[in-house]
């Protein structure tokens, strides 16, 4: 059984961080273990605080797994400060020629809460050089680019921006794109392609945790030896799905279902 690890903050309502990555991992038959590097306050209304933990012992989790399971992907979320970034940038530049790393740039929760603090010039210089794949949403893609994205063009040119920056693919998210809602944009190998949501997207809804998904989504696929362009496309499918199929549960944006395909509710 394949194996891949999450870095990532601790949501306790379960639909974002660890929580909604191993599921996600375990969701497309990849076993997955879990470092936290910092523990979240929040519901599905909202985070309210956020504390980080040491990032020695952060490390000390990942180098534990790493001693012990044949670790096949890496999905990074959120970091939270730039020493957070730094030391585990150091942790991973020895493995990313060996492992596929995604890295999911983390900046901010959609209710405004701040999710990495200074570290925005460490996650460019020192973790994207590392990635095989980064996925920001549209603000993440902004800071990392530099300039406001208002077009499908502007997408195109921000990820090939990123890229830059020595990612080996950057997936631009657009569900904050009014301009294209839920349409995606893949730059690798000097190439653009397009993704369209499944079906017509008006507004987004039942998003919380969605980009932790894909971006687990994403990683599980590489570690079962998908490329790039086939894991996007089906990290987008299946987090579709998972927005489909969200239980009505909590008071604000409820989770999504993980494992729609034999929940009770969605069948």
């Amino acid at each position: 059984m394949r194996q891949a690890i999450t870095i990532a903050g601790f949501d306790p309502s379960g639909g974002a961080g660890v929580l909604a990555d191993v599921k996600t991992m375990h969701a497309h038959g990849v076993y997955a273990a879990a470092v936290i590097t910092a523990i979240t306050v929040q519901n599905t209304r909202e985070v309210s605080d956020a504390v980080e933990l040491p990032p020695s012992l952060v490390c000390a989790q990942a180098q534990a797994l790493f001693d012990d399971f044949d670790i096949a992907a890496v999905k990074t979320g959120m970091l939270s400060s730039g020493e957070m970034v730094e030391a585990i940038s150091d942790l991973l530049q020895t493995r990313a020629a060996q492992i596929p790393i995604v890295v999911d740039p983390v900046m901010r929760s959609e209710s405004g809460f701040p999710l990495l603090e200074d570290g925005v010039g460490t996650l460019r210089t020192r973790l994207l050089p590392h990635a095989r794949v980064v996925t920001p949403n549209l603000p993440e893609a902004q800071e990392l680019a530099g300039g406001t994205i208002r077009s499908l063009d502007d997408m195109r040119a921000a990820a090939e921006r990123i890229a830059g920056l020595g990612a080996s693919a950057v997936v631009i998210k657009g569900g904050h794109a009014a301009f294209a809602p839920a349409v995606d944009v893949l730059f690798e190998n000097g190439e653009t392609r397009v993704f369209e949501p499944k079906s017509p997207v008006e507004k987004m809804k039942n998003v919380h945790g969605t980009g932790c998904t894909f971006a687990s989504a994403i990683a599980a696929l590489l570690a079962e030896g998908r490329s790039v362009r086939e894991a996007v496309q089906s990290a987008k499918r299946y987090v579709e799905a998972v927005i489909a199929s969200a239980p009505d549960i909590g008071g604000g944006d409820p989770p999504g279902e993980h494992f729609h395909y034999t929940s009770p509710w969605t069948t």
